[in-house]
Formats: C-alpha cells, sequence, structure tokens
C-alpha cells in the first residue's frame, strides 16, 4: 500500500510539473505574439507620426482655435503654386518635396517670423501662407485680436533654409 501511494504521489507531482512546464511555455509563446504586434505597432505609430507631424506642427493654440480670419484676409487659392521649374530647381538645392518641406519649416519658425507680439494674452500664429516661387513666400499672421501680412524671402542651401522678412503690414 506505501508502495502504491509514494507512485500515486509521484504521479501527481509529474503531472503537475508537465503542466506547469505546458503553461509556461504556452505564456512565453504568448508573450513572443504580443511583443511582434506591439512592435508592428508601434513602426505603425512611427509612420503615422511622420505623416502628421507638418500637420501638428500648424496647430493652433487653443485660445485662438475657433477665430477666423477678417474678411478678405484668405489667399486666392491658384496664388501660391509653385512651377515645376520652381520645384525642380529647389530639388536640386536639396528639398524633397520642396512645398511642404518650405511649408512645415515656416511652421516651425514663425514664433522668430513674426513681426509683432500677440495682444491680450494671445499668441501670434501664422494662420495661412502660400510658397510664391522659389525665392518668395506670404503669410497672413494673428493672434485672435490682432493680425498682419508679410512677404518673406527664404534660401535653401544643401536642404537648410533660412527666411528673412522683407515687409509686413498689420491690420
Amino acid at each position: 500500500m506505501r508502495v502504491a501511494i509514494a507512485w500515486i504521489v509521484a504521479a501527481v507531482f509529474l503531472f503537475a510539473a508537465v503542466y506547469f512546464y505546458w503553461k509556461k511555455n504556452d505564456a512565453e509563446s504568448r508573450l513572443r505574439i504580443a511583443d511582434n504586434k506591439l512592435a508592428e505597432t508601434g513602426q505603425q505609430l512611427e509612420q503615422e507620426e511622420a505623416e502628421t507631424d507638418s500637420l501638428e506642427d500648424m496647430m493652433l493654440p487653443p485660445d485662438t482655435m475657433s477665430v477666423a480670419p477678417p474678411g478678405g484676409v484668405e489667399f486666392v487659392d491658384e496664388m501660391g503654386s509653385l512651377s515645376e521649374s520652381d520645384i525642380q530647381k529647389l530639388r536640386k538645392k536639396g528639398l524633397r518635396n520642396p512645398e511642404v518641406d518650405l511649408m512645415n519649416d515656416l511652421s516651425r519658425k514663425q514664433g522668430q517670423l513674426i513681426p509683432k507680439e500677440g495682444v491680450v494674452g494671445g499668441t501670434m500664429t501664422i494662420r495661412d501662407s502660400r510658397i510664391l516661387n522659389d525665392r518668395y513666400a506670404m503669410a497672413y499672421y494673428e493672434d485672435g485680436h490682432i493680425g498682419g501680412y508679410m512677404i518673406l524671402r527664404y534660401e535653401v542651401n544643401n536642404g537648410n533654409i533660412t527666411w528673412r522678412v522683407v515687409d509686413s503690414s498689420g491690420l
């Protein structure tokens, strides 16, 4: 009888060991699958962030989100389209997608370029801009209280863009 009990106990321990080993391998397998899915999701998010990064740079501050520019400040849609020759010139100077690269760079540097400070707690932001040709751009800026226009000259050297305000006019 003692031998039978010893065999039963040994069988229970052997079954438990096999069961827990199987569960451990199953958990590790599920963890590998989850890690792979997480890596894929991370790559997709990085791609989406890269695509939307330029849009985030153009987000308006919360205090002026609902402000609409006064009548007549929106540029004509046909105005500001780069010609094929302008695009080729800018690509030779190091821009992969000239119009997008210029608009993104202008959005990043707008704080240094806008010639007026915001009033009543507003933040000056470029609301609309157009790349006119391979040297000039035009922009409308405001903080929700005051605004204006500016003409900018830009230069591209080896993909680096420098901006200079040529003229500005307040509204």
